[in-house]
């Protein structure tokens, strides 16, 4: 579904990525991982279309990403201005879905449907300022549902919100991605995370950003947020995207990842 090659890009003098290449099959959840400034953000809003990269391709469904396509979507960590404060958030979720030319009545029951996937059907009438940063973060992750986006890219989405709510939200990503079959590439800086969310764990260096680990995550489903971190190959395969976060690995044990 999704694949960079050499994909890099430089703010002036200043390069952030460097020759990424990744591929992301269809309905896989990939995390990307890596040390503060490594150019995580820039590779999100390279692939959306929201940058043009200074080198490489992105490539979604065989076809070059020169804009922002319409069978993507995106989920920013900032839910408090990505979401418009004078609309309810049945109007939010309903707003981009005018793109597909869907009148309002559609709109809306798509809208709806999507808000009572993610447990907030109750507060459909509720504008921004009345829900919590966990309630925002669902509102938004519910608009990205019902636009049906063939991949959803996801910014770090959980970091402004506190531990519970965090993992709430973790597992409704897990719960949504089975029941649709979604693509995902969930950008994060949080080791567990990317281990207990992804199908596979992609870590990047430090910058200029490139990839130096691609790890698949084997561990039994469904995934729980007591029983999956207890077991020994979840503390392993953290310990193993940790050390490599930090630089702590060689070619050796790339090698034979």
């Amino acid at each position: 579904m999704l694949e960079l090659v050499d994909l890099s890009h430089s703010y002036g003098s200043y390069r952030a990525i460097d020759k990424v290449n990744l591929t992301v099959a269809q309905g896989e959840v990939v995390c990307v991982v890596g040390p503060s400034g490594c150019g995580k953000s820039t590779l999100l809003r390279s692939i959306a279309g929201l940058i043009k990269p200074t080198g490489g391709r992105v490539l979604l469904d065989g076809r070059p990403v020169r804009s922002t396509p319409d069978n993507l979507a995106v989920v920013f960590q900032d839910y408090s201005r990505s979401l418009y404060p004078w609309l309810s958030a049945l109007a939010n979720v309903s707003l981009p879905l005018r793109r597909k030319g869907l009148d309002r009545r559609a709109r809306e029951d798509a809208a709806m449907a999507a808000l009572t996937e993610v447990g907030l059907a109750a507060a459909a009438g509720k504008y921004p300022w009345e829900m919590s940063g966990g309630m925002q973060q669902r509102v938004s992750i519910a608009r990205a549902l019902a636009y049906r986006p063939s991949l959803l890219l996801m910014d770090e989405p959980f970091g402004s919100v506190d531990a519970q709510t965090r993992e709430e939200l973790e597992d409704l990503v897990l719960r949504v991605c089975a029941h649709h079959g979604m693509t995902i590439l969930l950008i994060t800086h949080d080791v567990d995370e990317s281990v207990y969310v992804g199908d596979r764990v992609v870590v990047l260096s430090k910058a200029p950003g490139h990839v130096v680990g691609d790890l698949p995550v084997d561990l039994p489903g469904p995934r729980d947020q007591i029983r999956t971190r207890e077991l020994d190959a979840f503390v392993r395969l953290r310990a193993e995207v940790g050390r490599m976060v930090r630089g702590r690995h060689n070619n050796h044990e790339l090698e034979t990842m």
